[in-house]
């Protein structure tokens, strides 16, 4: 529809932050200065520690020649952690900004389309189904800014996240289903797209933990996820007592450089004024984080001769049956 269209479209422009690039290059200029610095240095000492080396060792001063060797050596280990940290440190910033540039496409982007939705529908009369096609769509922004607001709000508190609840067995099947359901309805994709192939297991925890977990990584498939999305959901019980539940897609899948940083705070791939999809980045910071909290492990690895990729959550717990 032309109206909804025109107004989709001034939405998604008004909530595109475009200057978000430029700290990000000064950042890059910031680097270049402790890099020169610790380089010059470095060579500066490996010089004077060879002509240290050579002096001494031509007067046979063995003990100042141990002596200065160890503090030349040690000044040079030095210098190369302070070249580390200083990376680190610029890496770590970076990831900041990219984070809270997409936090404020995020946020921009529903607020600007509601606004510009609420003043059509003030301005212009339309029919009862027009008026329908805007309550959905101001309804699908309100749900995406409440998920945005969730995950901040989890990543703040995960380490006491539901601690008045006791916890309890849970069945898995159930629980993976409902984050199924409510991962399709977030990600506008039909519930069919999710195929399960479960055994029966139990696992004790807290519910809200376990639709944490499930809910990141289904909703996180189905974002990734090919043309048309295909989500395959496995449990399978071990003879150790651990449970595994695998959740694959058929997306482009993750490049092995990258499958340890996706679970790092504040990481996304990329730039943020190059991104194609939404998000920010905490959803699998925030899965390995309460894995971890529950003895598990997660890990992402290839599809076996298929395109995708498979997220592995092994936890403690046992089979039904």
């Amino acid at each position: 529809m032309a109206v909804s269209a025109g107004v989709t479209r001034l939405a998604t422009d008004c909530g595109v932050p475009y200057p978000v690039g430029m700290p990000i290059f000064r950042k890059r200029r910031w680097l270049h200065l402790p890099i020169t610095i610790n380089v010059t240095l470095m060579v500066l000492n490996i010089a004077l520690m060879v002509c240290w080396i050579v002096l001494l060792a031509r007067f046979r001063t063995w003990s100042m020649l141990t002596i200065g060797t160890i503090i030349f050596a040690l000044s040079l280990v030095g210098l190369a952690f302070y070249l580390v940290i200083s990376i680190r440190t610029w890496r770590l910033q970076l990831q900041q900004q990219n984070f809270v540039d997409s936090v404020t496409h995020e946020l921009k982007t529903p607020i600007a389309s509601l606004r510009l939705y609420l003043e059509t529908l003030q301005m212009r009369e339309m029919s009862a189904e027009q008026r329908g096609n805007f309550y959905s769509t101001m309804e699908r922004e309100l749900k995406r800014l409440d998920h945005l607001i969730s995950q901040l709000l989890e990543v703040g508190r995960l380490d006491a996240i539901d601690q008045h609840s006791e916890p309890e067995d849970i069945a898995l099947e159930p629980l993976l289903r409902n984050c199924a359901s409510a991962a399709s309805a977030h990600q506008n994709c039909e519930p069919e797209s999710i195929h399960f192939e479960i055994q029966p297991a139990v696992i004790h925890g807290r519910r809200i933990v376990l639709e944490m977990i499930f809910g990141n990584l289904i909703d996180n498939a189905l974002k990734y996820a090919g043309s048309p999305p295909r989500v395959e959901v496995e449990v399978r019980t071990k003879s150790d007592g651990r449970i595994v539940t695998r959740i694959a897609d058929n997306g482009a899948g993750v490049p092995p450089h990258l499958r340890k940083k996706i679970f790092n705070l504040f990481y996304r791939g990329g730039n943020e004024l190059e991104r194609r999809q939404q998000g920010t980045g905490l959803g699998l910071y925030i899965v390995r984080t309460l894995v971890h909290l529950l003895k598990g492990t997660v890990a992402v690895h290839d599809r076996p001769g298929k395109p995708g990729s498979v997220f592995e959550v092994d936890l403690p717990g046992r089979g039904v049956g």
